[in-house]
């Protein structure tokens, strides 16, 4: 069976099938891997993660490979820098959001020693794996995401409400919201 056989979106492109069969769900301990994951579910907010996903290279290169110690430097040429991108969503609050949520990520790393060992007490440690019939069981929030989102705007970071929240801990695997029927299931423990 071929990954494009086993992906759960009909139809799905081929960076979406990717994305699903190697990252989404996978629990995440890497701390710019998970600011990278934060950047982006929040530049998704009102878009269609498609849109994102193939927006990523570009927030690569222009976000400094997602080095939340450089972006949080940025200052108004590299705004006026990206609002002139085309290979990223140029959106001003969203933008500005990226740049204080770099500014923000920092004082929490030190806190706690690592963004990763914040980001998972809010799941006590360990993924929660649910265990849903279909895929429109999957809820848009849970009390955990919206604990991580009220934390969270409490210490300063913007584009972190409870659904964007849950999105971040579907994708960084603190949620596995893979469908038992799946074969990612088992596999992303």
């Amino acid at each position: 069976m071929t990954t494009v056989d086993r992906c759960p979106w009909p139809g799905a492109d081929p960076l979406m099938i990717e994305y699903h069969d190697r990252e989404w769900g996978v629990p995440l301990r890497d701390d710019r891997k998970l600011f990278e994951f934060l950047l982006l579910d929040g530049a998704q907010a009102g878009l269609s993660w498609r849109t994102i996903l193939h927006k990523r290279e570009g927030y690569r290169r222009a976000f400094d490979n997602f080095d939340p110690a450089r972006i949080a430097e940025y200052g108004d040429r590299d705004t006026a820098r990206l609002l002139a991108d085309p290979e990223i969503v140029r959106n001003r609050q969203k933008i500005a959001a990226a740049i204080g949520n770099a500014q923000a990520f920092l004082p929490v790393q030190q806190e706690f020693g690592s963004f990763a060992a914040y980001v998972w007490t809010f799941v006590g440690g360990n993924p929660i794996k649910n265990r849903w019939d279909v895929d429109t069981d999957i809820p848009a929030t849970s009390p955990e995401s919206e604990a991580m989102s009220q934390d969270l705007r409490r210490r300063g970071f913007r584009f972190v409400g409870p659904t964007i929240c849950y999105a971040f801990m579907q994708a960084a695997g603190l949620v596995n919201d893979h469908l038992p029927t799946c074969f990612r299931y088992d596999e992303v423990d």
